[in-house]
């Protein structure tokens, strides 16, 4: 009844009853809110003072244990690291046979990338008895350190740690013909000392225009008798052939599983996957490729690569690398005078399981597929090739030839530089004339260096040609002194990429390496360009780019071409093109020497001579940018000094004054150069 009743009774009460009702929710959801608060309050306050620690501990510790040397080489024993700065593998290569060197002292090396560890654990080598740090550094470009050794190049600038308790030594690999010698090499040396960190052998400068691997024999066999001396230690005995990989063969394996010339990544080359690098080339088409001479002896050529859907991005100045493959005949002859199958499926496992280089090169493959992609099979083999395969002359005059010319001794020194070195013997002749050296195939693949990528100047301007990259090449061919015809590998293999429909024999693996060499940022700075022959290359692209800037409306300035072949019917390079680029007022001096089209050969450099005082005015008025492409033994040499006398006559300086101004336009980013040896 009472309930029936409710809704027929008085206002008043009913209001009443409502604010009590509506006070009792309020202080529930008061109270709850407060609770929640708190409680919220209170886990947060916890999370927050405690859950850190751990991550910490992790994020900071791990990262640190992995690159760090030092916990490396307490854990495998070692106590000599010897670190490389390598841009084509020679310097990698004599970082290992120093490393394989300190076993006869009864010391253990191990050869390491200083891209992969923290090298301000350099200060911490003293922990280790009797440790010692070496580093071989190539020097590349003008003066720059090596791709691998910029993150070190860094840290040296940067770097005021307290090095006192280091003992170090330094070899440099650098090349005479150019301007910056070994720079890498002696500022290493030098920044190392100032840092407090103690020398125990003096610099090594290897030349590599004269013979790099005299320099470095002569330098490693009074290195180590020093190395000897401080340490207290004798040598254990003779050198001995230790292997560094273990062969496996594969006979039951899954094809897909098997590297068929890939650089890095297992079937990269079936399913590509940008960004392209050293490591991930990019199978780019050749869509073009025409020769570019019309007489002569040689083939110049110019190629164009098809970057399109690659997401590359290059610039005028920059250089493609391409990698190239060994001529098959070649790796037949291999084959068939080793008596082996070549599409043998096999690995070669580091017997070091703590290296983190557990392959010479990608594996498992083939022998077939090592000597065409991986291997370098034209080039003279070096001294330490030679010793190792000695052992498999089973004719004692000739073993006893190989190890005199392993030898530092200086009749075999002359024996390796007149019989391998000047005489061009790849690993093939030296077989062939050696018919008693019979090596195991898969030692002879331990230890061939790595087939190196090629480099080439673009000759095209991204501006103009956004998907595809332009080459000028020449090939190389040449008779030696046994008679053989030894051909260029990449320049031979490219000349063979002829363009077809989806064919798969003109796809070239390649990427794009950023140069220094740029036009000016302003496109009304006058340019000087200096080129002979495929010299030419980075100039095309420079002159199409200025030509494009022109059309977009801006004010283009001059732009000067010194261009030399040998004879104007024969290989005057993209004349036509030239011709247009006058005739279109972008190229507004074209000055061409033809060196052999009269008695007195006339090269670029007397071209400028004659043209002095036009020179002077657009380098000292106009402000002009002075760019050097080509020949680094005598052309690049010669154009420079006659600089220092177009400066000195000119500039009214003496020949010290004038270096030096030159000196500095270079320093400024006012003369640059890309030249080869």
């Amino acid at each position: 009844l009472t309930a029936m009743a409710g809704p027929s009774m008085d206002p008043a009460a009913d209001s009443t009853a409502q604010q009590d009702s509506l006070f009792s929710m309020m202080d529930v959801f008061l109270i709850s809110l407060i609770t929640g608060l708190f409680t919220y309050w209170f886990f947060f306050r916890k999370k927050k003072e405690e859950v850190p620690d751990l991550p910490k501990m992790q994020t900071v510790v791990a990262p640190v244990r992995d690159s760090s040397f030092i916990e490396k080489m307490k854990k495998t024993g070692r106590n000599i690291v010897v670190f490389y700065g390598s841009q084509t593998g020679t310097a990698e290569e004599f970082a290992n046979r120093l490393s394989k060197d300190a076993h006869r002292y009864g010391l253990r090396g191990m050869a390491a990338d200083p891209e992969e560890y923290d090298l301000s654990d350099l200060s911490r080598l003293s922990e280790i008895d009797k440790s010692l740090a070496v580093f071989c550094m190539a020097t590349y470009g003008e003066g720059d350190p090596t791709d691998n050794a910029q993150d070190f190049y860094d840290w040296l600038q940067e770097a005021d740690a307290d090095l006192s308790g280091l003992r170090y030594a330094v070899f440099g690999l650098g090349n005479k013909t150019y301007e910056h010698f070994n720079a890498m090499g002696k500022y290493v040396d030098k920044r190392l000392e100032e840092l407090g960190a103690q020398r125990i052998f003096e610099l090594g400068l290897g030349d590599d225009d004269g013979n790099l691997e005299e320099d470095f024999i002569t330098w490693r066999e009074q290195f180590w008798p020093a190395v000897c001396e401080h340490f207290g230690v004798e040598a254990t005995g003779e050198e001995s052939s230790i292997r560094q990989y273990e062969l496996v063969v594969h006979t039951d394996v899954n094809m897909n599983k098997v590297y068929t010339g890939e650089m890095g990544r297992l079937k990269s080359y079936e399913n590509q996957k940008p960004p392209f690098d050293a490591k991930n080339p990019f199978l780019a088409q050749v869509t073009e490729n025409r020769k570019l001479n019309e007489g002569g002896e040689r083939h110049l050529m110019h190629l164009e690569l098809d970057i399109s859907n690659s997401k590359i991005r290059y610039e005028s100045g920059d250089h493609v690398a391409v990698y190239p493959a060994n001529d098959s005949s070649l790796v037949n002859q291999i084959g068939e005078i080793l008596g082996t199958d070549l599409d043998t499926v096999m690995s070669l496992n580091n017997l070091d399981e703590e290296s983190n280089k557990k392959h010479p090169f990608p594996c498992p493959t083939s022998y077939r597929t090592a000597l065409t992609y991986y291997l370098d099979i034209t080039n003279p083999p070096r001294t330490n090739v030679l010793y190792e395969l000695a052992q498999y002359a089973t004719d004692t005059s000739e073993q006893e030839q190989l190890r005199k010319m392993a030898s530092s001794a200086a009749e075999g020194k002359a024996l390796y530089l007149s019989w391998v070195v000047e005489a061009r013997r790849n690993i093939l002749a030296i077989l062939q004339d050696m018919p008693s050296l019979r090596p195991p195939i898969d030692h002879l693949c331990e230890l061939l260096p790595r087939l190196q990528a090629r480099y080439y100047s673009i000759a095209s301007s991204s501006k103009v040609h956004p998907n595809s990259i332009h080459i000028c090449a020449v090939t190389v061919e040449y008779e030696t002194k046994t008679g053989r015809l030894n051909k260029g590998v990449a320049t031979s293999w490219l000349r063979s990429k002829v363009p077809e429909q989806n064919g798969s024999s003109s796809l070239v693996p390649m990427y794009v390496r950023k140069s220094q060499f740029r036009l000016p940022f302003k496109p009304s700075t006058p340019v000087i360009m200096i080129g002979p022959g495929t010299g030419i290359a980075p100039f095309i692209g420079f002159i199409q780019e200025r030509a494009w800037l022109k059309q977009q409306g801006k004010e283009v300035g001059e732009t000067v071409l010194y261009y030399g072949c040998r004879r104007e019917r024969e290989d005057y390079l993209y004349r036509e093109e030239l011709a247009r680029f006058q005739k279109e007022g972008v190229l507004t001096q074209l000055h061409v020497a033809f060196s052999r089209d009269q008695a007195e050969k006339v090269y670029v450099q007397h071209l400028l001579k004659k043209n002095k005082e036009n020179v002077w005015k657009l380098v000292n008025e106009g402000m002009a940018h002075i760019y050097v492409c080509g020949d680094a033994r005598n052309m690049a040499r010669d154009v420079q000094n006659t600089f220092y006398e177009i400066v000195s006559e000119f500039g009214n300086m003496s020949q010290p004054q004038a270096v030096d101004y030159v000196k500095k336009l270079m320093t400024k980013g006012r003369y640059s150069l890309d030249v080869w040896s």
